[in-house]
């Protein structure tokens, strides 16, 4: 059966169970106000699915909570100095909370923590800060993330084998917190040996070019992990064309189509998936408690799946696989 067929159904299939996975997500005792709470979203970046549907899941909080919203972001992901203006302009214009996608770990840390002069509480999503001052973290544990990466791709090559690494943005702490886990777990076995890791700062053509070369200087490479969707988009595009489908064992992250595609095609073995609607939705629920002066857990977790062939389909992994992005 063609992926096509899978898009179709597994679409109908969210469509169906999307105001319940909105109505489900976890907001502590939030009530709709009267008064419209202005809430700023700056993220990494203003393109691509993961984005796109982190922007969706937002939207619902938004109009489940009565914000206005306001969604922002630079052009490229690697851009931190246009994220640090992005929140420089929102102190500027006071709003009632702050959710902050940081690009760079160190980076932001300084604008972060000015935002507490003027209380205006900031909520960390998807990649911590260096700032005390933000009020909770909503998002994957991306240590653990690598961890499930690593596992599975060593039950892959086995305990003797040769691991590349495309990672994205070098500094952002969602892509350091993924490589580490990832090298901690591969550290366990002496036989385990990565030959090389790249940066591709979430361009999916520089991560193609990367993985082309790396496949090139290492021809006898058993395993590739790419730590992101666009580094997965680039790097499984490289593996198909250089003919190393089904030779190489590949673990992707997130779940572009494009990746859909290549598991299917055996091309990519599994893709640990996010579940950026849930990211979305729990960051705004979270942004207005903080501004209404309610205390929030250090950490509001959300899951990642492990996802290959044998279980894509099974209908609680349907929702993370084919998202509706308008």
């Amino acid at each position: 059966m063609k992926l096509g067929y899978w898009l179709k159904n597994g679409l109908l299939l969210l469509l169906f169970m999307l105001p319940l996975t909105a109505s489900c997500a976890p907001a502590g005792n939030l009530q709709k106000g009267e008064k419209t709470t202005v809430i700023d979203m700056i993220v990494k970046m203003d393109r691509g699915d993961y984005w796109s549907t982190i922007k969706m899941g937002a939207e619902v909080a938004a109009k489940e909570y009565n914000v206005k919203l306001n969604f922002l972001a630079p052009e490229n992901e690697n851009d931190y100095k246009e994220q640090i203006q992005l929140m420089e302009q929102s102190i500027a214009r006071r709003p009632d909370a702050i959710i902050l996608a940081a690009s760079d770990y160190e980076a932001l840390g300084q604008v972060t923590d000015r935002s507490s002069y003027y209380e205006i509480p900031v909520i960390s999503m998807d990649s911590e800060v260096a700032s005390t001052k933000v009020k909770t973290y909503v998002g994957t544990n991306n240590y653990e993330a690598g961890q499930k990466a690593a596992e599975r791709l060593v039950e892959l090559t086995g305990k003797q084998s040769d691991i590349g690494i495309v990672n994205f943005v070098k500094g952002a702490r969602n892509a350091d917190q993924r490589e580490e886990g990832f090298l901690d777990y591969v550290a366990r076995f002496s036989g385990i040996r990565v030959v090389d890791i790249q940066y591709c700062g979430s361009d999916e053509e520089l991560a193609y070019r990367l993985t082309r070369n790396m496949l090139t200087a290492y021809p006898g490479l058993d395993g590739l992990v790419s730590l992101s969707a666009e580094s997965s988009i680039g790097a499984g595009r490289a593996v198909e064309e250089m003919g190393y489908g089904g030779k190489i064992n590949m673990i992707a992250f997130d779940n572009p189509p494009e990746m859909l595609e290549l598991l299917q095609e055996e091309t990519v073995q599994a893709m640990v998936v996010q579940n950026p609607f849930n990211n979305g939705y729990m960051a705004v629920a979270a942004a207005v408690k903080a501004a209404h002066g309610e205390k929030l857990e250090d950490r509001i977790p959300t899951d990642t799946k492990l996802i290959d062939l044998e279980n894509m389909l099974w209908p609680e992994n349907q929702k993370l696989l084919f998202p509706f992005v308008k």
